[in-house]
């Protein structure tokens, strides 16, 4: 039997007996992430930061001279697996300032969800001049959205395989670890305490998207489903969504086609900014 089995196993059992115990192991399990080191090819880009600390304590990586750009990874992610991005928004002009997550890197904290998440970019935004655009990851993608319900602004957004709700992570979570009705019900609860929103208020559907944005996702991303972006997009009027084939979760963070949008959204809001000024 692996580990996942004797887990879905033990929750299956003591699930309906203790709910709120079983609950609580695994918030603890979901909130709590791994720091997982960086991979061959980004340590070329992590060479050429320059590592700053922030006012709370956030840490950060930052790459050039110019307009800033505030990108945030996703869970159990890192800045420099924006490393494509991040060369071309250098050799662009622009200054990338990527963080590291509440509880990831070098950044204060053991646990990490989409509100803190969302604070910190928040808390970042307002140590930087003003932001030319906020890019975020899976669950950066989605602190992202909930910031700018927050009063984080930039010119432009981008979404990179972002949930559009939390409940469907929450759900899909409860599933893979085999959490009974008492206890699902439970975590979700916990969640919605140590976040400070319910989960109905962290919707996209329910949000105020009022800036230019870009939504990327792949197709065969097997960790958020596609399908997510599509109501991002629904509920964002000012948006244009890039479904790229193939890239999974991860892989689609380096794509060319990628990379030519955030460009090309750039320049076209600066652009209007000229004409409007």
């Amino acid at each position: 039997m692996n580990t996942m089995s004797w887990i879905r196993g033990f929750n299956g059992t003591l699930g309906w007996l203790a709910p709120h115990m079983v609950a609580n192991k695994m918030r603890l399990a979901f909130m709590r992430p791994r720091n997982l080191p960086p991979k061959e090819w980004e340590l070329p880009l992590l060479a050429k930061a320059e590592r700053v600390t922030l006012r709370f304590g956030l840490s950060a990586l930052r790459w050039g001279q110019g307009p800033a750009v505030l990108l945030m990874h996703g869970w159990e992610g890192r800045p420099t697996q924006f490393a494509s991005l991040i060369n071309a928004l250098v050799a662009a002009g622009y200054t990338a300032v990527a963080l590291d997550g509440p509880g990831h890197g070098r950044s204060p904290g053991r646990e990490a969800h989409v509100g803190l998440f969302a604070r910190a970019l928040l808390e970042a935004a307002a140590e930087l001049p003003p932001l030319r655009a906020v890019i975020g990851h899976s669950m950066g993608g989605a602190a992202v959205l909930l910031a700018t319900q927050m009063g984080l602004r930039a010119d432009v957004v981008v979404s990179i395989s972002a949930p559009a709700r939390l409940i469907g992570v929450l759900r899909g979570f409860a599933r893979q670890v085999g959490l009974p009705s008492p206890a699902r019900a439970a975590f979700i609860h916990q969640v919605e305490r140590d976040v400070g929103l319910r989960t109905t208020h962290l919707d996209v559907s329910h949000y105020q998207l009022d800036m230019p944005g870009l939504i990327v996702h792949a197709e065969d991303d097997s960790v958020v489903p596609a399908g997510e972006a599509r109501a991002i997009h629904d509920a964002w009027f000012d948006s244009r969504l890039l479904m790229l084939p193939e890239g999974g979760h991860q892989r689609v963070l380096a794509d060319p086609q990628l990379v030519e949008a955030v460009l090309a959204l750039l320049v076209r809001s600066g652009h209007q900014e000229r004409q409007t000024a």
